[in-house]
């Protein structure tokens, strides 16, 4: 999936109206966006909307951190038929998501749904003692549905003044964490989503930070407002040119399977070009079924 939208749980207004953004995933939030005092009402309104009318995008939950003692009343809330799965902010690495592998199993049950249901999206990075557990995501179990990183929650953290520079750019240790999401969800065989883009009338900003995500491996992106959807699925949808390209890759090598390399048009292209050439088409498809 391209886009990730977060919608606050508690404003019916906004859930009313979250399937009309176009979004590949929803998000319904019971952490950051809900004050502590609104969360019963977010968690009765996010359970309402998921056992209500299905559009076409995935619904999912962030539910409040393990260790903050919410989600305790967050999960038995929302895990009804039609949740695809929760995002788990704060993530402390694979510990986190068998334990949580684990209390999901028994809530399934007691809701008569499919054991294995809900999926597991953990936000990886938000503490500095889990950026160095990234790796043990690749023996996190089969709930996994991909890695994606905070950069908002490690500045506090760590007592940076900012995570960009003056021209938007990652600052040196936001980079590295990112890339080191991106190679620990390659390692555990997820998507890696980048995260969010936060100023939201800075379509160009988004669309240049979306189009490098893309370039950098990561698969999808989440969005806090739904102007930044459109924006986000056509830079994680790839061109026609791309599709062009990667067919003629591909038909090359189906015409000559025994081939470790080829001449394509005086351009040399082996086995990862293919690997990427079937990648991209992949995901074509993908959004072309979106």
């Amino acid at each position: 999936m391209r886009s990730y939208l977060f919608v606050p749980a508690d404003s019916e207004r906004k859930l009313a109206k979250a399937d009309e953004a176009g979004a590949d995933a929803l998000i319904l939030d019971l952490e950051d966006s809900v004050a502590p005092s609104r969360r019963e009402v977010a968690r009765r309104l996010a359970a309402e909307f998921l056992a209500g009318p299905r559009g076409r995008a995935e619904r999912w939950v962030r539910i409040n951190g393990l260790a903050s003692g919410a989600a305790g009343a967050d999960l038995p809330a929302v895990v009804v038929e039609g949740l695809d799965g929760v995002v788990v902010p704060k993530a402390g690495g694979a510990e986190d998501v068998l334990r949580l592998d684990r209390w999901l199993g028994s809530l399934e049950a007691a809701a008569g749904m499919t054991p294995g249901a809900v999926r597991i999206l953990p936000i990886a990075t938000e503490t500095p003692a889990a950026v160095f557990r990234l790796g043990e995501y690749a023996d996190a179990g089969p709930r996994l549905a991909g890695l994606s990183w905070g950069a908002e929650d490690l500045s506090a953290a760590i007592g940076a003044m900012s995570a960009r520079d003056g021209h938007g750019r990652w600052l040196p240790t936001f980079q590295t964490v990112r890339s080191l999401c991106a190679l620990a969800a390659a390692a555990a065989g997820v998507p890696a989503i980048d995260t969010v883009y936060t100023d939201f009338r800075d379509t160009d900003g988004l669309r240049a930070c979306a189009g490098a995500a893309r370039r950098d491996g990561f698969l999808g992106m989440l969005a806090i407002h739904p102007a930044q959807v459109p924006v986000i699925n056509e830079a994680f949808t790839p061109t026609k040119t791309e599709v062009a390209d990667a067919r003629r890759i591909v038909d090359a090598f189906e015409a000559q399977p025994d081939a470790g390399v080829l001449d394509l048009d005086g351009r040399m292209v082996d086995r990862p070009h293919l690997l990427q050439a079937r990648r991209v088409l992949s995901l074509a498809r993908a959004a072309a079924g979106r």
